[in-house]
C-alpha cells in the first residue's frame, strides 16, 4: 500500500513510519523538520521536506499518488493556539486541507488516518472518562481546529466517498517524545530529574490527563488502515492520573528526590481529562497493552541514555 505520512520525523508519526515500512508498505514522508528530525525517518521512507501548507508538499503528493494519508503533521501547543490563534488555524486547518486536497485530487486516495485529540475537543463538564458521544465543547483553538478537522473529512465522506479514521489520542509519551504539547511534559519531566534540575508544575498539580503509550498509539494506526469503521474512535485508557503523581513517577524512575516549583495555572488548560475507549475495542480491535507505570520506565530510560 502506498502511503504519505505528514509529520513522519517526529515523535509519533515516526514510529508509526516504523511499523508500516516493517508491514511492507511504501512510505513518502512529508515534514518541514521544526519540531521532528530527519534521522528518525526510517530508511526505506522517502522524506520531502516541506511544510504542510506549501504548493511543495501538494506536488509531492500529487506525484506520489497516495491511497492513504496518515495525517500527523500539526501545531501541537495548547499555549500558542491561544498567543496565535491565526496561525493554529493557518497549520492545523489550512495546512490539513491543503495536503488531503493534494492526495485526494491525485486520483488514489482511498482513506485518510487523522491524529485528532481526544484531550481537547471534549467539553470538561460532561462525563469522564469521556466516550465519543460525549459533547466536543474544546477550551482551546488547538481543540477547535482539531474538531474542525473531523467535521471537514466527515464532509469530504458525504461529498466524495472518501474513507476517514479520526483518532482522538489521549496524552501520548514515550521514546523520541519532545517537549511540545501537553503530553511534553513527560519528556520535559524526564530529562530534568535525570539532570537532577527543578521540575515546575503548573497550578496545584491536581490536573489529570490520561497517558497513553506510543506503541499502543502505533498499534491504533495500523488498524486504522484496514477497519471498515468510519468516523471517530478514542485512543486512551480510561485512567485518570494528575500531574503530581505523575511527577512522583518519573522523578522515582529518575532517582530523583527534588521537589518541584508550583506556579500559577495556565490559560486554556482543562482541569480533568480521560477517555473512555471500549469502542476502539470494537471499531479496530485495539485495546492498551501498556501500562503508565512500564511506559514510563520506558521512556525514562531511553532519555537516560541520551543525557549521559
Amino acid at each position: 500500500m502506498k502511503i504519505a505520512v505528514t509529520g513522519g520525523a517526529g515523535f509519533i508519526a515516526s514510529h508509526i513510519c516504523d511499523a508500516y515500512l516493517a508491514a511492507g508498505h511504501t512510505l513518502l514522508v512529508i515534514d518541514n523538520l521544526s519540531s521532528g528530525f530527519k534521522a528518525q525517518v526510517p530508511e526505506g521512507a522517502t522524506l520531502v521536506e516541506a511544510d504542510i501548507r506549501s504548493p511543495e508538499a501538494a506536488a509531492a503528493l500529487a506525484a506520489f499518488k497516495p491511497e492513504v494519508l496518515n495525517h500527523h503533521a500539526a501545531q501541537i501547543d495548547v499555549r500558542r493556539s491561544v498567543a496565535e490563534v491565526a496561525y493554529d488555524i493557518d497549520v492545523n486547518l489550512g495546512g490539513m486541507i491543503n495536503v488531503i486536497e493534494a492526495a485526494r485530487k491525485a486520483g488514489a486516495l482511498q482513506r485518510v488516518v487523522f491524529a485528532s485529540s481526544g484531550g481537547a475537543i471534549y467539553d470538561e463538564a460532561g462525563p469522564i472518562p469521556s466516550d465519543e458521544n460525549a459533547p466536543a465543547n474544546p477550551a482551546s483553538p488547538y481543540g477547535v481546529a482539531k474538531r474542525s478537522g473531523e467535521l471537514y473529512l466527515e464532509a469530504f465522506r458525504r461529498m466524495y466517498g472518501l474513507h476517514y479514521v479520526a483518532l482522538r489520542y489521549a496524552n501520548v509519551f514515550g521514546p523520541r517524545q519532545n517537549a511540545h504539547g501537553e503530553a511534553g511534559v513527560v519528556s520535559i519531566f524526564s530529562t530534568r530529574c535525570l539532570r537532577t534540575q527543578e521540575c515546575t508544575i503548573y497550578g496545584d498539580g491536581g490536573q489529570t490527563r490520561d497517558f497513553v503509550y506510543v506503541d499502543d498509539v502505533v498499534a491504533a494506526n495500523v488498524l486504522a488502515l484496514t477497519t471498515a469503521h468510519c468516523g471517530c474512535v478514542n485512543i486512551g485508557t480510561g485512567v485518570e492520573t494528575d500531574v503530581n503523581r505523575l511527577y512522583a513517577l518519573i522523578a522515582d524512575a529518575a532517582g530523583s528526590d527534588r521537589p518541584a516549583l508550583y506556579v500559577k495555572g495556565r490559560l486554556g488548560e482543562v482541569r480533568r481529562s480521560s477517555l473512555d475507549a471500549r469502542f476502539a475495542s470494537k471499531a479496530l480491535g485495539w485495546t492498551p497493552q501498556v501500562s503508565l507505570a512500564k511506559g514510563l520506565e520506558r521512556t525514562v530510560a531511553w532519555f537516560k541514555a541520551r543525557v549521559s
